[in-house]
């Protein structure tokens, strides 16, 4: 299996980064949590946690409401969800359109590239596309808001992937877009992955009416 180059898994434009050791945060309490990493999308970013190490092992604080609110994450999440993959198994591009959901995407095992699409109407940055490499090692995680379809991509034998969704899942509203969409021109860096039906079957981004398709706020 044939994989891009890391730089191309971050997709994080320089220009975007704040080069200091933490995202500004009103409070030193978040910023002693983790570290905030812009990608090339607005409002897409990653975590990275300040991991405590000892002969015992490792402890990490995975999620602090009032200290990830400083970090611009206010979602009040509903539903916890974990699977497990083997390697070369996609899952996506998902959204849901009258539930919509932001995720709080991790690994507990493995690596996975994760991938988010801007599909809000109206948006500057609508059809392009971000990639964080989510892994078990760095214990990063991703912050994915309303608005944009979600995937992943699993690189290693076996991945545990848990995310977190602001509003409960609700499968007659499940909405999706096609993993291989020409036009989005995404880096999955394989050809053939393991895909399930249904996700096979999604159209691609041009393919879908705006009118299943969520909006950019205030347009």
């Amino acid at each position: 299996m044939r994989l891009p180059d890391p730089d191309q898994w971050l997709r994080i434009d320089l220009s975007t980064v704040k080069f200091g050791p933490y995202f500004r945060c009103a409070n030193k309490w978040a910023s002693e949590l983790m570290q905030r990493i812009e990608t090339s999308l607005p409002g897409v970013f990653e975590l990275r946690p300040i991991i405590h190490r000892d002969s015992r092992g490792f402890f990490i604080e995975t999620y602090h409401k009032a200290k990830f609110a400083d970090l611009g994450i206010a979602d009040a999440f509903v539903q916890d969800n974990h699977s497990r993959s083997i390697k070369g198994t996609l899952r996506g591009l998902h959204y849901q359109l009258r539930h919509p959901q932001a995720k709080l995407c991790r690994v507990v095992e493995g690596e996975a590239l994760d991938v988010a699409v801007d599909i809000r109407v109206g948006s500057p940055t609508f059809g392009r596309w971000a990639s964080v490499l989510l892994s078990a090692k760095e214990q990063n995680q991703v912050y994915v808001p309303i608005g944009f379809a979600h995937g992943f991509l699993t690189l290693t034998d076996t991945v545990h992937f848990l995310y977190k969704c602001s509003d409960y899942y609700e499968p007659a509203d499940e909405h999706g877009i096609a993993w291989n969409d020409p036009n989005l021109e995404i880096c999955w860096g394989v050809s053939a992955p393991v895909v399930s039906e249904k996700d096979a079957k999604y159209p691609t981004l041009t393919q879908v009416p705006t009118e299943h398709l969520p909006e950019l706020p205030g347009k």
